[in-house]
């Protein structure tokens, strides 16, 4: 039996970075690249390399060169993390699997470290995987905080609930992280949302190195636990724009949708720094007035365009900064 689960990555439509400050976001799926991962039954337990996992280079600029690209990390690491997470999973809630190894393999066309939730889909995909192969269910509203804690418990990645929900549920979702029903049921208050109530929406990202999410979130999540008083004040604004972001959908204003998405980038702009490199994104966009706001982290932007003649006018933008540029497939 070969069993082949396939994650897509995500887009953080608004509210991000607050749902991991019991925040509320909403987020869809991005279809135009995914992780892929293939599981069948072999006589050890097997985690096979994938050609971002490579050791051998043809010289040290090559290897530096590989670093400044793909990072220090491979998917590896984030297999065996997810395959310890549900085994442990496992024996905590008693659940009797039959005695059988396997070999796993990944492949995934997300484009590194730009945020838009490489790691977490690889992760999720592995996750699904195993419950096939092993027949656990897992209910639905539980699987992306067991996913989350794969990143957070075993890695030390600062990271919220709001790509494995979306990387679980698929298609669209309004998320609320309420504390108190956090803190009760170990899962949020997640409302699908139909994608066709979306408005156009691009995608624009640069192939340049970008910081981890545990770079730029962990300041964040410093201030927030020592009270800073601009940080606390920030994350109620992010939630607030979702709700809001969550009323203009279901009236189809797509101009107040435009504007919370704004509104956000600069939420966050004025709480961490930005690099230039992603200011240059920010700014091609706007100059042809399509909305823009980080994917994720931080390295790819999200937002709306109106018609062909703004998506045209923001293809000449990107391509003079050397930024891709494809309209979101949901």
């Amino acid at each position: 039996m070969i069993i082949r689960k396939t994650v897509h990555a995500r887009a953080g439509l608004i509210g991000n970075p607050s749902d991991g400050y019991f925040g509320k976001t909403i987020s869809c799926l991005v279809k135009n690249f995914q992780a892929d991962v293939v599981l069948f039954e072999s006589p050890e337990v097997r985690i096979e390399p994938n050609r971002r996992d490579h050791s051998t280079f043809t010289s040290i600029a090559d290897l530096v060169e590989d670093i400044r690209f793909s990072g220090y990390y491979g998917g590896i690491r984030l297999i065996k993390a997810a395959i310890k997470k549900f085994y442990e999973h496992v024996l905590t809630h008693n659940i009797e699997i039959p005695d059988r190894n396997f070999t796993i393999r990944y492949h995934s066309t997300i484009p590194l470290r730009v945020g838009l939730a490489g790691s977490s889909a690889i992760i999720a995909a592995t996750m699904m995987a195993l419950m096939d192969f092993y027949r656990v269910e897992i209910p639905k509203p539980y699987l992306p905080s067991l996913i989350l804690r794969v990143e957070t418990e075993e890695l030390s990645i600062a990271a919220g609930l709001q790509d494995r929900v979306i990387q679980v549920y698929g298609g669209s979702v309004y998320m609320d992280f309420d504390r108190d029903h956090l803190e009760e049921f170990k899962y949020g208050i997640y409302e699908e949302i139909d994608p066709n109530l979306l408005p156009p929406l691009y995608v624009a990202y640069r192939d340049v190195l970008s910081e981890g999410t545990e770079v730029v979130h962990n300041n964040l999540r410093e201030r927030w636990e020592r009270g800073d008083a601009e940080v606390r004040k920030g994350m109620d604004r992010f939630a607030h724009l979702a709700e809001e972001f969550f009323q203009a959908l279901k009236t189809g204003s797509h101009r107040r949708m435009s504007e919370l998405m704004n509104e956000n980038f600069d939420l966050r702009a004025g709480l961490m720094r930005i690099s230039q490199a992603n200011w240059d994104l920010i700014n091609a966009a706007r100059n042809v007035e399509a909305s823009a706001k980080f994917c994720g982290s931080g390295g790819a932007i999200v937002g709306i365009y109106e018609d062909e003649a703004m998506f045209e006018r923001l293809q000449e933008a990107m391509d003079e900064i050397d930024a891709r540029l494809l309209k979101v497939e949901i």
